[in-house]
């Protein structure tokens, strides 16, 4: 069974936010809403500290929150584990927004663009998103689906991977189905140590962290 997960490598993450950008970009979120952010971390006691940047956003859980809340079924999972929210069923309630413990979704009241009055051209190939719904990070499905449908390796081939790690200038970022012994993320999985945020909560996050290599 096909299981898509997003995989950092926080040795590699340099804090660039160039995958943000992308996402921005791509997405055409509104202002104040970011779909993928990177948060500005420290380690350790002083005088030995050390800068660590983390990239968050939806972690795509087994068990998603989200979804058990939601009174309309507007948050869904697919059967490769990506969390979508159908923007027909939405009311915009919140309660996604509340449930989730990864302060991954965004809810705005009106429209707005990037640079006042006028949207950019994504933002105009995208279209105005309806005003008052929850909105999230959606692991680029339908560029993943488009890809599959052509032929495409998910994770491998740029047309069918997520925005942000194709944008990701050191390589920190991947992105493919776990369960795949040959594809791009389980080879990672097996090598290095590895964790996933708030994970002590049953959510079964889809979204994993390297820290240090396994041990022989």
């Amino acid at each position: 069974m096909t299981r898509y997960v997003m995989v950092a490598d926080l040795r590699r993450c340099v804090g660039c936010q160039t995958c943000t950008a992308a996402c921005k970009e791509g997405n055409a979120t509104p202002p104040g809403v970011q779909w993928r952010r990177v948060l500005d971390l420290e380690r350790g006691t002083y005088p030995d500290v050390q800068r660590v940047f983390l990239p968050v956003g939806c972690q795509h859980c087994d068990n998603p929150p989200c979804m058990e809340v939601c009174p309309t079924t507007a948050t869904r999972q697919r059967a490769d584990g990506i969390v979508t929210i159908d923007e027909d069923l939405c009311i915009g309630c919140s309660y996604c927004i509340m449930a989730c413990p990864y302060d991954a979704r965004s809810l705005t009241e009106a429209p707005a663009y990037a640079f006042g009055a006028a949207p950019t051209a994504a933002e105009a190939q995208r279209g105005t998103r309806p005003a008052g719904l929850a909105t999230k990070c959606d692991f680029c499905a339908a560029r993943i689906d488009a890809g599959v449908a052509r032929g495409l390796a998910v994770g491998r081939d740029p047309q069918a991977s997520p925005l942000c790690v194709n944008a990701c200038i050191s390589g920190a970022l991947s992105f493919g189905d776990r369960d795949d012994p040959d594809g791009p993320v389980a080879a990672l999985l097996a090598e290095n140590r590895w964790f996933r945020l708030n994970e002590e909560e049953g959510t079964g996050p889809g979204f994993y962290y390297l820290w240090d290599r396994e041990a022989p």
